[in-house]
């Protein structure tokens, strides 16, 4: 069997003749046969159609029983509509056949050979087979078909939905007129979703072509260099647009060469610094099926998070994968700057929230987690470590404590009663500003003393707060008032040493997002490393892309839609 690509599935879909999707046959005999199915059980659990799963069946019943059980699919066009959506759902990263597509497609053509009028029972199946592919297809197109809380236990990234209780927010939209026009509304509409689905457009032709041959392992390659390696370099990187033209001597390391393997360090997350070694040649021989999968779990990632973000609004974006901060106005990037992250045992968490205030020369509260991790190991080895970190005890009155009077072993593993605070200067771990939106994991944006980190490639540094490279600039866009704070005024107020709280004139939504794969504004695709080792885990709950392929072509003609 010749597999063929869901375009040319739609196409075949899209010559059917007008009429071709028979409706199904409006009478009580199928109403009955739905009204049959949906009571055989009593509770809300999973019910079995024509060998399918259906999983939707706490919305699924009353919609049926508001309309009297009378099936919904009795327009041909609608029909052929909800098909096509179905294989499109493909192009979104998705399994067309977590939505019955095959059983459709195989009711539907007994449907034109005119058995199902004679049989309403299977009338019925393709009915409720429709609206439960139409229920999933909704709601993974707004929401992700994995719930984020599987992956985050704290996800608080709402999805804005219609308000109205989900069977009247599916009922209202099962019978639009145009069930495409419907489903396309649904999807979300951001440039970063977009970009994605055309990067897995990109990798799935390059698959379709035969993918790329690692380059084989060996010593690192360099400008320079002659070696039998170097033409398999060129053949990878030619591949991917990183190397544009070919050389008369393909076998050695020439400038050209070095500014493609740049170019790929550059998209992969890696020091671009020319050189071909083992990070790098590990980097190209990850194969074209991964970077396809790893792309559909970004594009789930999306699903998850980008309902509601108006394009008109500005937003904080933290790249937690890429070590980036990113200031957004829609889908334009107005500013961004380096960051250092969570390490990954204490990683930055995903959240949305709204950044209310900036704070210059703020004192540092040291969280409890820090304080056992961190601070207590080196208190117990050297009493000086407070002194030397500048760090206060303040009970809870808000007066000092002498340190020595305290038996730090008693602390192990228990509660502190006192807070340790250090005070603003030029070692406080919080530098010169903090940037505050509220959340429960007390994260935050702050300068830091330890710039020297901006230069690392992996910086997974912080114990959860985001250090920003450049956060002087970042306060003079969010404060958004150059009259009164402009860059000179924030330099003097961050340089006086003196403790300062300024409000937003409005809040500025700031999203935390995990995401290993972007593109950018030129259509550059870019791959990140899994610094918490998320990926591999949504990819099990959407499946591998391999197992996913487009039906085949024997089965459409088997079915008479060609």
């Amino acid at each position: 069997m010749t597999r063929i690509t869901v375009l040319s599935m739609l196409l075949c879909l899209l010559l059917v003749p007008a009429g071709f999707g028979l409706a199904l046959p409006l009478d009580d005999g199928v109403a009955g046969g739905i009204r049959a199915m949906l009571e055989e059980v009593s509770a809300p659990v999973e019910i079995e159609v024509s060998g399918c799963r259906i999983s939707t069946f706490s919305v699924i019943p009353e919609l049926y029983e508001r309309r009297s059980y009378r099936p919904f699919w009795t327009n041909s066009d609608a029909i052929d509509q909800m098909i096509r959506a179905i294989g499109e759902i493909y192009l979104e990263g998705l399994d067309p056949d977590d939505y019955h597509l095959r059983e459709i497609l195989r009711l539907r053509s007994t449907a034109r050979d005119g058995g199902i009028a004679s049989d309403p029972m299977a009338a019925a199946s393709l009915d409720l087979l429709l609206t439960d592919a139409f229920v999933r297809l909704a709601y993974h197109s707004m929401c992700g078909k994995e719930d984020p809380v599987t992956y985050h236990p704290q996800w608080n990234v709402t999805a804005k939905i219609d308000e109205t209780d989900p069977v009247e927010f599916i009922e209202q939209r099962i019978s639009s007129p145009s069930i495409t026009k419907t489903i396309r509304e649904l999807k979300i509409s951001h440039s970063y979703y977009e970009g994605l689905k055309w990067a897995l457009a990109e990798y799935r032709m390059l698959r379709s072509s035969g993918g790329w041959e690692p380059v084989p392992e060996g010593p690192t390659l360099k400008r320079g260099m002659a070696d039998p390696r170097v033409e398999a370099l060129r053949r990878r990187l030619a591949l991917t647009d990183d190397l544009p033209e070919a050389s008369a001597e393909p076998m050695n390391f020439d400038l050209a060469l070095e500014r493609a393997v740049m170019r790929f360090q550059g998209r992969h997350g890696l020091k671009p610094d020319g050189v071909a070694g083992k990070n790098t040649i590990a980097a190209m021989n990850v194969t074209v099926q991964d970077r396809i999968d790893q792309i559909r779990v970004n594009l789930e990632r999306a699903r998850w998070a980008l309902r509601g973000i108006d394009l008109d609004e500005r937003y904080v974006l933290v790249d937690i994968a890429g070590f980036r901060v990113i200031y957004l106005q829609g889908n334009m990037v107005i500013w961004s700057s380096r960051a250092q992250v969570g390490q990954p045992y204490r990683d930055t968490p995903v959240l949305r929230s709204a950044i209310v205030h900036v704070e210059f020369n703020p004192a540092w509260v040291v969280p409890p987690g820090i304080f056992q991790k961190d601070i207590l190991p080196e208190l117990l080895k050297n009493r000086g470590y407070l002194k030397k970190k500048d760090l206060k005890v303040i009970d809870n009155r808000g007066k000092a404590v002498d340190p020595k009077t305290i038996d730090w072993h008693n602390y192990v593993n228990r509660p502190f009663p006192y807070m340790l605070r250090q005070t603003p200067g030029e070692n406080s771990a919080l530098g010169r500003i903090k940037i505050y939106f509220p959340n429960e994991y007390l994260v935050y944006l702050h300068d830091t003393p330890s710039k020297a980190l901006f230069e690392e490639e992996d910086r997974t540094f912080s114990s959860g707060c985001i250090r920003v490279e450049r956060p002087l600039e970042l306060a003079e866009l969010l404060l958004d008032d150059p009259s009164r704070w402009n860059m000179r005024r924030i330099e003097e107020a961050a340089e006086s040493g003196r403790n300062q709280k300024v409000r937003l004139p409005r809040p500025v939504t700031i999203l935390l997002m995990y995401w290993t794969v972007e593109v950018g504004q030129d259509g550059t695709i870019y791959f990140k490393k899994d610094p918490y080792d998320r990926d591999g885990l949504v990819l099990e709950g959407l499946g591998r892309d391999e197992d996913i392929r487009p039906t085949t072509d024997d089965m459409y003609t088997s079915h008479g839609t060609k």
